[in-house]
């Protein structure tokens, strides 16, 4: 597959070494154009990778799509979720993948840690050392731009050891969130369990931190030099004994690729261009929260029949409010028209028991 490159941003660069060196992949040499035109105007071209600065970066995603090509996205899209809920839509609409290079949830090591979890009571390990989840605490190195909203990195870890995110707090020092500063984030999941993070401004540490506690132990995975670097799991098992693995330095970009032809093969898998819509809300629920002084309750509606048939209906009764009201003023003139009136209340209440004869799609 030929892939053209819009932008220089580092995780871009390497995701294109990573797909030339698997020789499947060809990427054109557009380097660090900001023109999405020039890029889009190759007919070979069948994926584009968006890698351009943060303030183009939405432009390129939108034009990406708009062209029907695949499209892989540096995180994040943007610094709000309003782009990436726009783009999940034309990403339906055209079939294309859409993907975000959010490569730290496939970590082995991560991976290796949330097999000792039991969320919900359900696991697939009876047997996990830690139990049932109790508390996730996460040290963070938050990267972010130094002006505007900051965003902050680690959320799809979050939600792939405790699943989504039902309520949050957000504590800085200052009346508004910085990338320059500590921030304190603790909330719970929606299917039990608490969570505490805590994000540090990138500085000389540089060490991360996973600690998982459960009705049956803990277990601490850290990062000494960030989260592409060596990685120490420690935990207790069953008879007390403190067990440990390792994990050699990791190049996440293979398993990118992989995930990237697994999705054009129709292949479910993580990372998923929802990964980017969660992360996108929790910063901004996170934001919101430190300017608020106050808790925010995520609630993820999910796009169904249901929930467009109530839409539509909402955006039916309103109008229909505004014409009854135009026809009452009328009537004072020629009554009869209040027959009218009537009438399309009966139909629009007639149109709300359609919902009962549409059959419900199994989840």
């Amino acid at each position: 597959m030929r892939f053209a490159l819009l932008g220089d941003h580092p995780d871009g660069l390497a995701m294109v070494a990573a797909l030339i060196a698997t020789g499947r992949h060809t990427v054109s040499a557009h380097g660090a154009a900001d023109d999405a035109e020039e890029v889009l105007a190759d007919p070979a071209v069948e994926a584009v990778i968006v890698a351009g600065r943060p303030d183009a970066r939405p432009a390129q995603l939108r034009r990406a799509l708009q062209s029907e090509r695949h499209v892989l996205c540096v995180y994040p899209p943007d610094a709000t979720p309003e782009i990436a809920y726009e783009t999940d839509m034309m990403r339906q609409d055209s079939g294309r993948v859409l993907l975000p290079l959010l490569p730290g949830a496939s970590h082995p090591a991560i991976r290796r840690l949330a097999d000792f979890i039991r969320v919900g009571g359900k696991g697939t390990d009876v047997a996990a050392p830690v139990g049932d989840l109790r508390l996730l605490e996460m040290v963070q190195i938050a990267v972010g731009p130094a002006d505007g909203k900051p965003t902050f990195p680690g959320w799809e870890l979050l939600r792939g050891l405790g699943g989504e995110i039902a309520e949050l707090s957000a504590f800085a020092a200052g009346e508004h969130a910085s990338s320059g500063e500590p921030m304190l984030i603790a909330g719970r999941f929606e299917r039990g369990g608490l969570f505490q993070i805590t994000f540090l401004p990138a500085g000389p540490e540089t060490e991360e931190r996973l600690t998982v506690i459960g009705d049956l132990g803990r277990a601490e995975l850290v990062f000494p030099v960030g989260g592409r670097g060596p990685a120490f799991l420690d935990w207790r098992d069953e008879t007390g004994d403190l067990r440990e693995e390792s994990w050699d330095a990791w190049d996440p970009w293979p398993a990118l690729v992989g995930r990237f032809e697994a999705a054009v093969a129709g292949a479910p898998g993580s990372p998923s261009w929802l990964d980017a819509v969660r992360g996108l809300e929790l910063d901004d629920a996170a934001r919101r929260g430190v300017e608020r002084r106050r808790s925010s309750v995520l609630e993820y509606q999910e796009a169904s029949e249901e929930v467009g048939f109530k839409g539509t209906m909402t955006l039916v009764g309103c109008g229909l409010i505004w014409f009854v009201l135009f026809l009452l003023l009328l009537s004072y003139w020629y009554p009869p028209i209040r027959w009218l009136i009537a009438g399309l209340l009966i139909v629009f209440l007639g149109l709300q028991f359609l919902r009962y004869l549409i059959p419900k799609q199994k989840k």
